[in-house]
């Protein structure tokens, strides 16, 4: 699948420390490969209509929706601030 970046979601990447950024890297390049990865714990943000998390690490977390054949990445950062505002 491919990916489309919310301009939310670029500003949060950038913000974060370079550390940070390759984990996300590579959390996005396992969701692209396998959806259903371990390492990810994707699963679908309660209270929500279709916003879906995925690790990239312990402390941070991506969140996105699936539109069509895409990943729409919504916002990304530790886990606390980013499931307040997916």
């Amino acid at each position: 699948m491919n990916f489309i970046e919310a301009s939310h979601f670029k500003r949060a990447y950038k913000s974060l420390p370079k550390e940070a950024q390759d984990r996300v890297k590579e959390a996005l390049m396992a969701l692209a490969a396998d959806s259903k990865h371990p390492s990810l714990h994707v699963k679908k943000i309660k209270g929500t209509y279709n916003i879906w998390e995925a690790r990239a690490g312990l402390d941070y977390r991506i969140t996105f929706q699936i539109v069509k054949d895409c990943f729409m990445l919504r916002n990304v950062g530790h886990h606390d601030l980013t499931l307040k505002n997916p």
